[in-house]
């Protein structure tokens, strides 16, 4: 049976007898939204708004702890992860899933980590969508705080945040392997934007595959350890995301949703751009590759940086920033 409470900013670690005497939710109007601003609630594995899909799992969690609209959670849903410190490209990745993901209609879930996470959960709230957070810690907590907003605006009706952890408690490694298992089991479709060959990312995407999940897998670069991941998954099967228009017509064809928006044209590319998405070069390497002075590439690139368009990387490279990723969308092979 679902419990719903009202609170205020917080939620003690224990919900008290006389608070349960609050309950939005009896026998008789289970059926009823729970979609009060910052309410706290419970949903049992025996109520109906329990989401079928954790059954898949081999052990579905008992009862599941959230704050927020549970009704998103009714609504078809999908998955999208990846590196915790993700370069500009998975980051990119991450905004695009999300934003078109929400433009068709879908709620986003993930882990409201750092990096892909959080890149995919605030396009999808930027673009008017729902989401899900699944936290490794107690579902009144914020866990990382970078996240802080994400968080709030899921919980003030935005989405919801749900966790399998009591109320009060803090994030434990322990609790993590069990998060991923509920983000893989949440969705019909996991997107998996950036992964190291060995990560949570990559667990996560086992999980799915145990569950008959569809699994999409966007390429990178051979030289990226941040990619060996998401490239192995393509090599075994995995859907290959190769462009914004791949990814929508898959979830077209995956959840029967069409997206309603109007593709403005991309502008065109120059060469050291070109260079740049290809591979992030230092300014010697793109000068020797482009057969140009390196004051012209240097000055050029400080062009591209204050346009915000390039960064330095602690090694030295140039790389796109995920603002240029998101315009440009795609190479050409036009000149300065």
């Amino acid at each position: 049976m679902r419990r719903c409470v009202n609170i205020g900013n917080n939620v003690s670690a224990v919900i008290e007898p006389q608070v349960m005497q609050q309950v939005c939710m009896s026998e008789h109007n289970m059926a009823l939204s729970c979609t009060h601003v910052q309410s706290a609630w419970e949903l049992t594995d025996a109520d109906s708004c329990y989401p079928c899909a954790l059954r898949d799992l081999e052990h579905p969690p008992q009862r599941l702890y959230g704050i927020g609209n549970a009704d998103v959670l009714q609504k078809p849903c999908i998955s999208i992860i990846g590196a915790r410190d993700a370069t500009p490209y998975g980051k990119s990745l991450a905004q695009l899933a999300g934003r078109i993901s929400a433009e068709c209609g879908l709620t986003v879930v993930s882990g409201g980590a750092k990096g892909c996470d959080y890149a995919a959960l605030r396009a999808a709230l930027h673009a008017q969508g729902n989401i899900c957070i699944v936290s490794g810690c107690g579902a009144d907590k914020i866990y990382p705080s970078s996240s802080k907003d994400i968080f709030e605006e899921a919980k003030s009706g935005r989405g919801c945040v749900v966790a399998l952890e009591t109320w009060g408690s803090s994030p434990k490694r322990y609790a993590f392997p069990k998060r991923n298992k509920i983000i893989a089991a949440l969705s019909r479709v996991l997107i998996i934007c950036e992964a190291n060959h060995k990560s949570g990312t990559m667990s996560t995407a086992e999980t799915a595959v145990q569950l008959n999940r569809m699994l999409y897998a966007c390429p990178g670069s051979i030289f990226s350890p941040l990619s060996n991941g998401t490239n192995a998954l393509i090599a075994n099967g995995a859907a290959i995301i190769t462009s914004e228009k791949d990814l929508e017509e898959r979830i077209s064809l995956d959840f029967n949703s069409l997206r309603l928006t109007c593709e403005s044209p991309k502008p065109h590319l120059g060469a050291i751009m070109s260079a740049l998405f290809a591979n992030p070069m230092r300014a010697d390497d793109l000068a020797q590759q482009l057969d140009e002075q390196i004051i012209t590439i240097l000055s050029t690139l400080g062009d591209f940086e204050a346009q915000g368009l390039v960064k330095r990387l602690i090694d030295g490279r140039f790389s796109p920033t995920s603002q240029a990723y998101l315009y440009y969308g795609k190479k050409s092979e036009d000149s300065l």
